[in-house]
């Protein structure tokens, strides 16, 4: 009778521990949300964004120089986005089960590692233009626009920006879309880093307690 009333405790114990244990990881997590899906969608808008300033700042003038429309930048972001995209299509592990993953993720750290640097650069280019651009003294020159940072200096160089009918493009909207190059950037900057940080925190920031959870076959251990 004491072993059936014991028994009967232990399995109610069992039952309400079970009850007590946290969800699994993934329900508690809306599927938006998850690594790197948010991430690569936020940096294909990101990327979408630089890409389009880019092309409206060369549409204010033809002699616009690279440094000064970095829609390359933003198309290599978009493509960092897509491999973001295809390593969450084949199911996103910290510990890599198979080459495919491996070779995915390694590509899209590397990646997240170069959009870093060339959203830095990016910022910096940027940053100088808009500096430089802020401080132009413009005249009209028929359809172009002749701006000079010193204006009574004959030796100053001379910036000519060609088919520009309005100088205050040069001084006003250009300057704008420098401006708005480096938030665009800054933030893809941060979410490179934040992406690249996370996968390296996955991948080398785990420790295993030695208390075995299975047969020593299975090889299953407890994460702390």
């Amino acid at each position: 009778m004491g072993q059936g009333q014991k028994g009967s405790s232990d399995k109610k114990e069992g039952k309400k521990k079970r009850d007590d244990s946290p969800a699994p990881e993934d329900s508690r997590r809306c599927r938006v949300c998850r690594f790197p899906l948010l991430v690569a969608l936020l940096q294909l808008l990101l990327g979408a964004a630089v890409a389009a300033v880019a092309f409206l700042t060369l549409a204010i003038s033809p002699s616009l120089s690279a440094r000064e429309t970095p829609h390359w930048a933003g198309i290599i972001l978009c493509i960092v986005s897509i491999l973001g995209f295809i390593l969450y299509c084949i199911t996103y592990l910290p510990d890599e089960r198979t080459s495919l993953q491996f070779i995915v993720k390694l590509l899209y750290f590397v990646l997240c590692v170069i959009g870093l640097v060339i959203s830095v650069l990016v910022m910096a280019f940027a940053g100088h233009h808009h500096t430089q651009a802020s401080s132009f003294n413009c005249v009209q020159a028929g359809k172009d626009c002749v701006c000079k940072l010193i204006e009574d200096d004959p030796i100053a160089r001379t910036f000519t920006y060609e088919g520009v009918s309005d100088c205050q493009e040069i001084t006003g909207t250009l300057t704008l879309y420098f401006l708005i190059q480096i938030f665009l950037n800054l933030a893809q900057a941060l979410l490179c880093a934040v992406a690249a940080f996370i996968m390296w925190k996955h991948r080398y920031q785990v420790f295993f307690a030695g208390l075995q959870i299975a047969s020593p076959s299975a090889q299953l251990w407890q994460k702390v």
